[in-house]
């Protein structure tokens, strides 16, 4: 199983896809079936996201000096992030709550691209966790970040959350374009978003949108927002939103062009292909799995009752968790031990549940391999499950158990360089 975990990983490597989109050929640069002439101009790379520094890694080892200046922005710095260029800047930013070094890193992208001119080029890497790494908030930092923690424990989804950044956040929703304007932005995109839709990847800061303040507007009162928030940070986002206008810079914008470079299908597929060379009959089922953890857990035990021995079935997608308890998890934490209360006794099943990023929510944890076993370890170490997750405590369930003796459950990876949703393998041992 964990070999099977690390192909799919690999296979979303910035290092292997970036070269089936970039090539360069003197001062001639090929972005998938476009070529741009930089005789006359100078190239500019910003690269942001968890993904952002093997990104502008694999992106710098193909353009070399061609590229003028660059600016970094990361969650994680790993110890060599050194470019094979003169000029760049890197910056780690706050995740998954944007805070001063977001918006600092931030305003040095806009300082960067301040000077652009219209033959120049901004080339933009693009990967999931953008939305807290750039940010130019509309109201006050303290009120957006309160705002982002009621989203983030609100089970809203991905989507709905990024409705609402994008219309009270400058740089998002086509921002980033708007400060590279008047020179042309396109931009590399590792998706963590379910469907691809672009305008949700890092809240789209390179997707202009036809979204207005009542959109979001109608997500916050979905959730109950505003009860939540307090009438002095609910009065600020009201008036914000009130106060919104379209950038009159919109309606002549060069139109940005904006690339999936890579996505959870490709892990999907190099699963499968990992799973049938080591004598797996392997499906995937879908790569559009959505819903609150817990319950994607019940479906995937359910699966695993009715898989046939030696069949493995893949799930792709990403699930949300609504907080109601005070432990530690994430959403693939939960979703493995929801599975393992519906297994608890079935023989020969397994599941693995994992975050691509090598990040499930707070916890250093990708995710979680589970058995019909796993259940019963808890119960010889006196560990009621069903009491773990209804505190939102998946983690500390799996840690103790790890650390009795009975694992390896947690599936710890590390920051893996790439983020493209979520995996989860269901297996019926032959």
């Amino acid at each position: 199983m964990l070999s099977i975990v690390q192909a799919a990983i690999t296979a979303v490597q910035p290092g292997h896809l970036l070269p089936h989109y970039l090539r360069r050929q003197g001062r001639h640069l090929t972005i998938g079936a476009t070529t741009y002439d930089l005789n006359d101009g100078r190239l500019f790379l910003i690269s942001v996201g968890k993904a952002a520094v093997p990104m502008a890694q694999a992106a710098a080892a193909i353009l070399g000096d061609t590229i003028d200046a660059a600016i970094v922005i990361s969650k994680h710095l790993p110890p060599d992030h050194r470019l094979p260029i003169t000029d760049y800047r890197f910056f780690t930013g706050d995740h998954p709550t944007a805070g001063e070094k977001s918006v600092q890193a931030t305003t040095a992208v806009a300082d960067l691209l301040a000077q652009t001119r219209a033959n120049d080029l901004v080339l933009c890497l693009i990967s999931g966790g953008a939305s807290a790494l750039l940010t130019q908030p509309r109201i006050p930092l303290p009120a957006w970040q309160t705002l982002n923690q009621a989203l983030l424990a609100s089970g809203c989804t991905i989507q709905e959350f990024n409705t609402v950044r994008r219309q009270l956040d400058a740089v998002k929703g086509g921002g980033l374009a708007r400060l590279a304007a008047p020179a042309p932005v396109v931009s590399l995109i590792l998706s963590d978003v379910i469907g691809n839709d672009l305008a949700a990847i890092g809240s789209g800061p390179t997707v202009l949108t036809n979204e207005t303040p009542d959109d979001a507007l109608a997500v916050l009162a979905r959730y109950g927002i505003a009860a939540v928030l307090g009438t002095a940070v609910w009065q600020t986002i009201h008036t914000a939103l009130a106060d919104f206008q379209l950038p009159i810079t919109d309606y002549h914008l060069p139109a940005p062009t904006n690339h999936i470079i890579g996505s959870v299908r490709q892990a999907a597929l190099a699963s499968r292909q990992s799973a049938e060379n080591s004598g797996w009959t392997a499906t995937i089922l879908t790569v559009h799995l959505e819903g609150e953890a817990r319950e994607a857990g019940k479906f995937a035990a359910a699966l695993a009752k009715e898989l046939p021995p030696g069949h493995c079935a893949i799930l792709g997608g990403e699930t949300t968790v609504t907080v109601r308890g005070s432990g530690m998890g994430g959403r693939n934490l939960e979703l493995a031990l929801a599975a393992a209360i519906a297994l608890d006794g079935w023989p020969d099943v397994a599941v693995a549940a994992f975050a691509t990023d090598g990040d499930d929510g707070p916890t250093g944890a990708a995710g979680a391999v589970v058995t019909g076993e796993t259940v019963g370890y808890g119960r010889n170490l006196h560990l009621n499950a069903p009491q773990f997750i209804d505190n939102n405590d998946s983690y500390s369930y799996f840690q103790k158990l790890d650390a009795a003796g009975y694992g390896p459950h947690l599936l710890i990876t590390g920051p893996t360089g790439t983020n493209v949703n979520d995996l989860t393998l269901i297996f019926r041992n032959p």
